[in-house]
């Protein structure tokens, strides 16, 4: 399954875009993190590339964040994306699960999940949402929530609606 780093390498340049512009437009510390992050992979100043001009930097910024070192940095960008901009669909997923959750924030996961229940919800989800948004969310969360259950790794990997960059 993909980390954070390769989620930023294989999701379309479109939806890559759309994190990074969503982050800078609803949450100033992330992107300044972020931007940070990324100076300091590139052994820039932050200054040289708040100076940019912002389509330079969202290029730079996506560009880096698909480096296996700006890990937490990509994961950051994901969750917060997700949990601000895709807040109907992380609770619509857990509810569809009967998984106890805090505006899509999970304390304690189960072990496991049945095959029903768990094709039934992403079905729902598919059917609400854009798919590569889903395919993000759902790679997301079994590898950043560390739930690695195998029929969601399964489902990831053989349906074709939850590739990266597939239409939907």
């Amino acid at each position: 399954m993909l980390s954070a780093h390769e989620l930023f390498g294989f999701m379309s340049p479109a939806l890559a875009g759309d994190i990074v512009a969503f982050t800078h437009e609803t949450d100033k510390p992330m992107y300044r993190a972020t931007l940070g992050a990324v100076a300091e992979a590139r052994k820039v100043r932050p200054i040289f590339l708040e100076r940019r001009p912002r389509t330079e930097q969202h290029a730079t910024m996506l560009a880096t964040l698909t480096r296996p070192s700006m890990e937490p940095a990509a994961a950051s960008l994901v969750r917060t994306w997700l949990l601000k901009k895709h807040k109907a669909m992380l609770t619509e997923f857990l509810d569809s699960l009967a998984i106890t959750h805090t505006d899509g924030v999970v304390e304690d996961l189960p072990k496991s999940m049945e095959d029903e229940k768990l094709r039934a919800a992403v079905e729902k989800l598919l059917a609400a949402h854009p798919h590569e948004s889903v395919a993000v969310y759902l790679l997301a969360f079994n590898e950043l929530n560390e739930a690695n259950w195998p029929n969601l790794k399964t489902m990831l990997e053989t349906d074709p609606r939850l590739q990266l960059g597939a239409k939907g």
